[in-house]
């Protein structure tokens, strides 16, 4: 399935322990539903290498945008499947990740979202890596009237956004979740200086994954030792009392 050489390469981040005890707020692991894990035999061994790196719980954040236009019900259904099938320790929550697209605005008219953190009032959120929706403040400003915090997803990978951009965004109550592999050059050089600005600038609420196969991680793993107190940094995020 490719993920097993992932195992060999495993051990530096097991024998380290950065992952104990681990909040994966960001990841494509529910099985088939987006262009993350394809099938549930892969997911559960994804899990499986989580459970051993000492991952306490892990955010399934599947897309819902009009590529992948997932409903919280057909979600909810692929979640309780991999729930029965998981007899693991690691802890599996749903939410999504929603694109702030063309469609946006009716699915949050119907509420037909799936919120992230315990108390069901945080939206994780996305744009174009490559430009704003036209009507990018307006989204805010809904969701925020709707009654729900922004997160925006790895906003290190918006090749338009700036520093001026976040400050604008956090000013106006917008939250950050860093994708835990830019740190180590995963998305290449641009994204991993943002991320440290971010987190330099106390400017990441949350870290998370964003996986989508294991095997893809694969030659960026050997980095991590030598990229450990960034690690140790973007890992120690205080996320809970604002999420949870």
């Amino acid at each position: 399935m490719g993920i097993w050489p992932f195992k060999k390469r495993v051990a530096t981040l097991l024998k380290g322990g950065i992952m104990n005890g681990f909040t994966d707020w960001h990841s494509h692991i529910l099985p088939g539903v987006d262009d993350g894990v394809p099938d549930m035999e892969t997911s559960l061994a994804t899990l499986r290498t989580y459970e051993e790196m000492g991952v306490k719980r892990v955010w399934l954040t599947p897309h819902i945008m009009e590529d992948y236009p997932n409903t919280p019900e057909g979600l909810r259904e692929r979640f309780a499947a991999l729930q029965q099938a998981w007899d693991g320790k690691v802890e599996l929550r749903l939410a999504a990740e929603h694109m702030l697209d063309s469609l946006f605005r009716d699915r949050l008219d119907s509420r037909q979202l799936m919120p992230i953190g315990e108390d069901g009032t945080h939206l994780l959120v996305e744009t174009s890596y490559f430009t704003p929706p036209m009507d990018f403040d307006d989204m805010i400003d809904g969701i925020q009237s709707a009654g729900y915090y922004p997160i925006l997803a790895h906003p290190e990978r918006y090749r338009y956004m700036n520093e001026a951009d976040y400050k604008d965004l956090r000013r106006r109550g917008v939250l950050f979740q860093i994708n835990m592999m830019s740190t180590v050059g995963m998305y290449g050089e641009t994204a991993r200086g943002k991320a440290e600005w971010l987190l330099s600038n106390g400017m990441a609420e949350l870290t998370g994954t964003d996986l989508h196969r294991l095997s893809a991680t694969q030659r960026h793993l050997d980095t991590a030792p030598r990229h450990r107190e960034t690690l140790d940094r973007i890992l120690s995020v205080a996320a809970g009392p604002k999420v949870d």
